[in-house]
């Protein structure tokens, strides 16, 4: 396992289990198949409509609450001071705790930003009075970082991005280190890159040569290879599967290391093309999604 620390002290698992369109009839077993496996840090959100199946599988996997790092995310709809600090019960009902590890903002949503500016002062408060660990924001990219800034007072401890060989958006990380923010990537091994709906051309990450004979030096798979360039480079990353052969290769990562060589040709792979959504298009009818109460 590989720790990272947070600008406010707290400490993580690096490499955590994402729950990104996991069904939820699927969900609980997945997330008690990761924490069987190891996982420690539990990635969720509003949106993705699985707290309630998360709280469900770390619950019957019996690990004690205390050794889970449990992240979720505020939708848009609930942003606003007020909205906010209703969010956060929402989210601890669903996921049937009393307290957050880490609570970030999903998006930017640069189109009605003052209500992002008034949902991150809501978790400035409520990481104030202890209910959350960490506070943080998601798809940010550098120029809405430095107008949080200007406007709050708690630097982010996070800001969760795609970002895959295919994507480093080495602007962002280099933006998010000048400011003590941990990188967090979302699509960590490149499934974004051939889900249906993004882009014109779909290419798998995982069949990429230059990572495919990595993985063969190294006797490990394509994903083992994209989720060891992250934590070598200091990143969080938090795959996502419902398979528990998957859950647990994804998981099989510490055992081997990667060159400075190696690590380069990774970040050669990169294309600059975003694979999802452009957290600068402004997205009213997603946005406006109702997240159901607890």
């Amino acid at each position: 396992m590989i720790d990272i620390t947070l600008n406010n002290g707290l400490r993580m698992p690096a490499l955590g289990f994402g729950v990104f369109q996991s069904a939820p009839d699927v969900t609980a077993q997945a997330v008690e198949a990761a924490l069987n496996v190891g996982y420690r840090h539990i990635d969720t959100a509003a949106a993705y409509n699985n707290e309630r199946e998360v709280g469900e599988g770390i619950r019957r996997s019996g690990v004690p609450r205390d050794e889970i790092v449990i992240e979720t995310k505020v939708w848009v709809s609930d942003y606003g001071y007020d909205e906010t600090l209703h969010a956060f019960e929402k989210a601890t009902g669903k996921l049937g705790v009393d307290r957050l590890d880490v609570l970030i903002l999903h998006q930017a949503a640069p189109d009605r930003f003052e209500k992002t500016i008034a949902a991150y002062k809501a978790l400035e408060t409520m990481h104030a009075d202890g209910r959350i660990g960490a506070i943080g924001v998601s798809n940010f990219v550098p120029e809405r970082i430095a107008m949080l800034l200007d406007a709050t007072g708690v630097v982010p401890a996070i800001n969760q991005v795609e970002l895959h060989p295919y994507f480093t958006q080495r602007d962002v990380q280099r933006a998010d280190a000048e400011q003590g923010i941990v990188t967090q990537a979302w699509s960590p091994i490149g499934g974004i890159t051939f889900y249906p709906g993004y882009g014109d051309e779909r290419r798998s990450v995982m069949d990429d040569p230059t990572l495919q004979e990595l993985a063969g030096r190294h006797g490990k798979s394509a994903a083992q290879v994209m989720l060891r360039w992250h934590l070598q480079q200091g990143r969080s990353a938090i795959p996502k599967s419902t398979n528990p052969a998957r859950i647990a290769e994804n998981f099989d990562v510490f055992d081997f290391e990667l060159s400075d060589e190696e690590l380069a040709r990774i970040d050669a792979l990169d294309t600059g093309v975003r694979s999802g959504p452009d957290p600068e298009v402004p997205r009213p009818a997603m946005y406006d999604r109702s997240i159901p109460e607890a």
